[in-house]
């Protein structure tokens, strides 16, 4: 069937002289033909009837003197070819509620073009500029293709995406505008693929609401403010057993963001963005950002000379990087602060202005596969109580540290390589770090530093090739070294500070340019079934008042194997020389001589020494006793009288008598233990870790504490500081945060008693795949790997304690004592309060003491009942009433402001 053509002309004969009049009497599916010129009307479109301009774009103009210069209601009409011009900038120019109407090589000048209700239209090659608000909205639930187009010169938003559109966005071009160039908002989104966003005021693309727009191949550059900026505030749960958030939220591949003013990316409140082979650029702050509770997912993503960080993390927020990079930041190339959570696999950050990953606060990062390198400052900085877990990580050429780990942070390395850098591992904090199959070479400094008071675990790392020393260990540092390799030093292998006590095991150290290990001054320490090799001072250097013990080591292939200053007093046992030019130890194969320690053969005589340094060294290892014997038994008698000390105040705490006979059991077998390892003998089999069973106030924080304190005194634990915990601290959010998590409150506690306050809670009544197993799968390994460095005391509900230990078999057999907590009588609850009054100088006469007790007999003992915190309670309350009636009187005594009447006390509907 052949179109019908109506034709509109300003003059002439057989044609219309309005459109609207022509819209009115073509049939559907017809044509209106209009010939160049200006009309002045708003045409209203609602069939199959078509618009097109006779003589090709630009010849026809439609501009009402009101409303909008074309209405589209229903059909599918197509529009070809028409200028059309708004009666007012901030109202509609287009106003498309309905149908499916075609738009080509229109152009839109001085309004907006508003999609609304559910019209799928078509835009194709149209242009929209001059309007004021928006230049194009699409809202209601329409379903509009804009394909082609050019959205310039808006006096506000460029494109605007509301409410439930859904568009389809292709090679269009918005801006310059004044305020963002695309806003997608509502609960729809819609795809944009190779477009461009250039020039506009504000973000160059801003989603809010639940909007989750897809763009492909666009191009977002030249903007005033961020390039991307996401504030979604429906965060999407985690996928069943999954890592990833589920689908949803902005989508970016294969984009470009370049010269944005502020930050190329930034994500707040919930939102959930992801970046697949996207270029973030030349921007004038970070390249991204991501803070409050928002989430990042980034594949082969790289970010370039951004004006300050690289990607910027903070708060709640939480990033995923695969592959990609950060590159020449001014500022950090990565930053992690907050409880933010990053993790990194297979990423390069390089060039940075600051450090190439700074953790501060309580961030977290965990790097697989990645290479850090080019950095005025540190590779990698843990500071505050961040977190960092890396694995086969790489850090090179950091002028400052390779890693450095700083006040309350914690550290896992493994795998790892820090070549070229300043020091290549500094560590200063009150965790111990773990670096475990690392390479640290090519330093300019030492190539691990251990502060002071620090604590590190190093296993089978090698160290080699450093400008300092290979290890130094600061003053009461505490660094253990297990099948390590320190060679090609440029200083000595080891440095051994004041105080400091390294364990050193099966461990190699070769061609220092000084000593193989030197010992300051007071310095202590431990090395068994060690080499030591071809050194250039003397393979070991004692200082004045150090007292190493060295166990099974081997001495050879050096000109010198040992060298004491006055009053050194270093044990040496079963240790040998080969191939040494000035030997004191015996050479391999040569007997010992008579009537001398286990591995000496003749009596220390080295320059340097004297008699009085050669007594000291021998004492220690079974010579008659010097000054080393006395000051060992000075020690103990202060570790019994701390010891007798803590079991009286554990005595002094009021009724827990059961508990109290439980710990001396204790006490006593340890105590066993330790004289049997005194002797030679095998200590029985025990088990520090303890079951504390009791209900809520009843004093288990409080034995914890002194059992800890009890336990260092014992010489058990190396401090018997103790670290609280329950299920908030140990489980996280999503797979894969709650191992980090346990284990780094683990670690804090490293030396101490980790105290886990219902620890029930780890195991929820009908949730068997809860992360709450994870937890606990994560505490047994963490116990048998440092099982002599820490007691865990889990606590709780006695009914509910049993469920606990049932939950995992490695639990029974580390927890084979429970200590049961009894609730408090009435008679101790009385003297808790007592003992408060009279800590804060209050009288208790008789009376008072005898409504006191039985105030505490007919007290229920429901659910709230607090044993201990319900006296402390009800003792707070006594001194209120107290108050209120002391303020009553005109001129109250000193015996009236310290005096407490049986009307003091609280009605028995308060304590309910």
């Amino acid at each position: 069937m052949s179109k019908t053509w109506v034709k509109v002309a300003q003059r002439g004969w057989g044609v219309q002289r309005s459109i609207g009049a022509a819209v009115r009497t073509a049939a559907d599916g017809g044509v209106v033909s209009v010939m160049p010129g200006e009309y002045a009307e708003s045409v209203l479109l609602e069939r199959g009837v078509s618009l097109e301009a006779a003589e090709g774009p630009g010849t026809v103009t439609i501009a009402p003197a009101r409303g909008p210069a074309l209405t589209v209601a229903g059909g599918s009409p197509t529009v070809r070819g028409l200028l059309l011009r708004g009666a007012d900038p901030q109202e509609p120019a287009v106003l498309i509620g309905g149908g499916a109407p075609v738009l080509e090589h229109c152009e839109v000048v001085g309004g907006r073009v508003e999609v609304a209700g559910r019209a799928a239209p078509v835009l194709r090659d149209c242009a929209v500029r001059g309007a004021v608000g928006v230049g194009l909205r699409l809202g209601g639930d329409s379903r509009a293709v804009v394909e082609g187009c050019a959205v310039a010169d808006t006096e506000g938003v460029g494109l605007l995406v509301a409410e439930g559109a859904v568009p389809e966005v292709r090679s269009t071009r918005i801006g310059p505008s004044s305020a963002q160039g695309l806003y997608v908002g509502g609960t729809g989104g819609g795809s944009f693929e190779g477009c461009e966003v250039t020039g506009s005021g504000g973000a160059a693309v801003r989603v809010a609401d639940a909007a989750a727009p897809v763009l492909r191949a666009c191009r977002l550059h030249g903007n005033h403010a961020a390039g991307l900026h996401v504030s979604a505030d429906t965060p999407e749960p985690l996928a069943a057993g999954s890592a990833e958030p589920a689908e949803g939220g902005t989508v970016l591949t294969d984009c470009e963001i370049t010269g944005a003013a502020t930050v190329g990316v930034l994500a707040d409140e919930d939102a959930r963005v992801l970046l697949r082979d996207c270029r973030v650029s030349r921007t004038g702050g970070a390249g991204i950002v991501a803070v409050d509770r928002s989430r990042l997912r980034l594949y082969d993503t790289v970010t370039t000379d951004t004006g300050d960080t690289g990607l910027a993390l903070g708060q709640s927020a939480s990033a995923r990087v695969e592959g990609g990079g950060f590159l020449r930041a001014t500022g950090n190339g990565v930053y992690v602060a907050g409880e933010a959570e990053l993790a990194l696999s297979g990423s390069e950050v390089a060039d940075a202005g600051f450090s190439c990953l700074h953790l501060g606060e309580g961030g977290s990062a965990d790097l697989a596969d990645c290479r850090l390198h080019g950095t005025p400052e540190h590779g990698i900085r843990v500071t505050g109580n961040s977190l960092l877990s890396a694995e086969g990580t790489t850090v090179e050429q950091a002028r400052m540290a390779g890693v450095s780990v700083e006040e309350r942070a914690d550290a896992v390395l493994r795998g790892c390589t820090v070549r070229a850098t300043g020091v290549g591992v500094r560590l200063d904090t009150r965790h111990r770090p773990l670096l475990e199959d690392c390479e640290i070479a090519a330093t300019a400094g030492a190539g691990v530093e251990v502060g002071e008071r620090t604590g590190v675990l190093l296993n089978r790392t090698r160290i080699h090739d450093t400008g300092g020393s290979g290890l130094l260990a600061a003053e009461r540092s505490t660094p253990v070294l297990d099948g390590c390799e320190i060679t090609d030093t440029a200083g000595s292998g080891i440095v051994v500070r004041a105080g400091a006590d390294p364990r050193v095991r099966a461990s190699t150290i070769a061609r220092t340019a000084k000593n193989g290990l030197y010992l300051d001054e007071g310095a202590h320490g431990l090395l068994e079934d060690c080499a030591l090799s071809e050194t250039g001072y003397p393979a070991l250097y004692v200082g004045a008042g150090a007292d190493p013990v060295l166990r099974r080591c081997l001495v050879h292939d050096t000109a010198e194997d040992v060298a004491l200053a006055e009053r050194a007093a270093a044990v040496l046992e079963d240790c040998r020389t080969e191939r040494v030019e000035q030997a004191t130890l015996p050479a391999v194969g040569e007997p010992v001589a008579p009537g001398t320690p286990a591995g000496i053969a003749r009596p220390w005589s080295l320059p340097g020494t004297t008699a009085g340094a050669t007594a000291g060294a021998t004492a220690g290892a079974g010579a008659p006793a010097g000054d080393g014997e006395a000051d060992g038994t000075e020690e103990r008698d202060r570790a019994e009288a701390e010891l007798a000390a803590l079991l009286g105040e554990l005595h002094r705490l009021v009724g827990l008598e059961r508990v109290k006979r439980d710990v001396e059991t204790m006490v006593k077998l340890m105590q066993l233990v330790r004289r049997r390892k005194e002797l030679g003998l095998p200590p029985p089999p025990t088990s520090r870790h303890v079951v504390f069973a009791g209900n809520p106030g009843t004093g288990k924080t409080t034995v914890a504490r002194l059992y800890g304190r009890i336990l260092h005194a014992l010489g058990m634990l190396s401090s018997g500081h103790l670290v609280e915990a329950d299920r908030g601290d140990l489980v996280g959010e999503y797979v894969g945060h709650t191992a980090p998590k346990t284990t780094a409150v683990f670690r804090r506690a490293l030396g101490g008693v980790l105290f886990i306050d219902e620890a029930y809670a780890l195991v929820p009544h009908g949730q068997g795949g809860d992360f709450g197993q994870e937890a606990i799968s994560t505490l047994v390994k963490l116990m048998e790997d440092h099982r002599d460095e820490v007691v865990v005391i889990v606590a709780g509900y006695p009914g509910d304690m049993q469920r606990f230990i049932d939950a995992n078999p490695g639990l029974a057999s580390r927890f084979t004592r429970t200590l049961t907590f009894d609730d408090y009588l009435g008679p101790e609850l009385v003297d808790i309060v007592a003992h408060q009054a009279e800590q804060h100088r209050y009288d208790l006469p008789e009376p008072t003491l005898a409504a006191l007790a039985g105030y505490f007999t007919e007290l229920p003992r429901d659910e709230g009942f607090g044993n201990g915190r319900t006296a402390r309670q009800v003792f707070q309350w006594i001194t209120e009433r107290h108050a209120q009636r002391i303020a009553d009187l005109d001129a109250p005594t000193a015996e009236d402001l310290t005096t407490v009447l049986p009307q003091d006390l609280p009605e028995l509907s308060a304590a309910v």
